[in-house]
């Protein structure tokens, strides 16, 4: 659910960014986004980490109530995650979507985007806890 939303969030379909589709259908090594790959892996690991603690601590629970923590907490994930992507869009210069999706090396944005992902997976975690 986190790669769908990160992918309605971005412009164009994420899938062709990180494989690196040209404008002609092509697969080619120069129009993959590494920044896409490095703000996807964040997103992932983030809300991977939100699921894990919500399983790991709620355990000892029944079934019912696990899984209704779980979805709680992973939907909470994303959301978070999802208002900081573009409140970080919001404070800095130049469009963060576009920017994420160029084709290229990682822009030094990127790394912001990732940061907060997880930054946003630590502090849903730690609420959990």
């Amino acid at each position: 659910a986190a790669y769908y939303v990160l992918d309605l969030a971005t412009p164009g379909h994420l899938g062709t960014h990180l494989r690196g589709v040209d404008e002609n259908g092509d697969e080619s090594v120069h129009a993959h986004s590494r920044s896409a790959g490095v703000v996807t892996s964040a997103w992932l690991v983030s809300n991977a980490l939100v699921i894990f603690t919500a399983i790991w601590t709620n355990g000892e629970t029944s079934l019912g109530w696990a899984l209704a923590w779980t979805v709680s907490f992973a939907v909470l994930g994303i959301v978070l995650n999802t208002v900081m992507f573009f409140a970080v869009e919001a404070i800095t210069p130049g469009n963060l979507r576009r920017i994420v999706t160029e084709p290229g090396p990682v822009r030094p944005l990127a790394y912001v985007a990732a940061s907060v992902a997880l930054s946003v997976g630590a502090i849903v975690c730690a609420s959990i806890a």
